[in-house]
């Protein structure tokens, strides 16, 4: 049996998403977050050592790693539903799934980070918010904006990302674009594609089910 062990507002809802999408059962084990530091409980360091989401076990095996876990998913039950069959679109593919977590989540993280810094304590806060400031300006929110500019140009060019087919790619690249919408915002004027695609994706029936097994999910902010 497929075992996720789900945190609540995370990178394992796209795995859930992924598993309806590919008509698999599966159990769910809930983990909540640290009301204060936000993080993962110490529980989950007991399924795999580096105690994050997501985390899944299929029998004897235990999968960490958005793009590991979907690749193991899609290769091992669902090659043909999720996976683009000709070689310029299985490029695409393999660039979107690494695109999510090499580079759309680095800069996202970061502005995470530098607005907490900008909450820093009164004492200090004028120095922590000049330096925010600064890394924002010059190499954050530039990296952001450019990011979202080109995967709006490629939306421009077919409806999903690897191709004219719904793929895993599309699965994966969900999570940094519904943070980017959190935490960024996503103008409509300036990002329509990504817009449609989110609502998309967000409409799909698997989706929705995942929703109604995971929980409430809300990211970005």
């Amino acid at each position: 049996m497929i075992t996720v062990h789900h945190l609540d507002n995370s990178r394992s809802q796209r795995v859930l998403w992924l598993l309806e999408e590919l008509g698999l059962p599966y159990e769910i084990k809930h983990y909540k977050r640290d009301r204060k530091t936000m993080l993962a409980p110490p529980e989950l360091r007991q399924v795999h050592p580096l105690g994050k989401s997501p985390v899944v076990t299929d029998g004897d095996i235990t999968l960490a790693e958005s793009g590991a876990v979907i690749e193991y998913f899609v290769q091992t039950y669902g090659r043909e539903a999720l996976l683009p069959r000709d070689a310029e679109n299985q490029r695409r593919y393999t660039y979107w799934m690494h695109f999510a977590e090499g580079s759309a989540m680095s800069p996202l993280l970061m502005k995470l980070i530098f607005d907490r810094v900008r909450k820093a304590p009164l004492l200090v806060r004028p120095i922590a918010n000049a330096i925010a400031n600064q890394v924002m300006g010059s190499f954050v929110q530039p990296n952001i904006d450019r990011q979202l500019a080109y995967i709006e140009s490629e939306l421009a060019v077919r409806p999903w990302l690897a191709g004219p087919a719904f793929s895993a790619a599309d699965i994966q690249m969900s999570f940094p674009l519904e943070v980017a919408q959190g935490r960024v915002g996503l103008p409509l004027d300036k990002y329509p594609r990504i817009n449609d695609f989110l609502k998309r994706i967000h409409a799909r029936p698997a989706y929705q089910r995942a929703l109604e097994r995971g929980g409430p999910f809300k990211v970005g902010h």
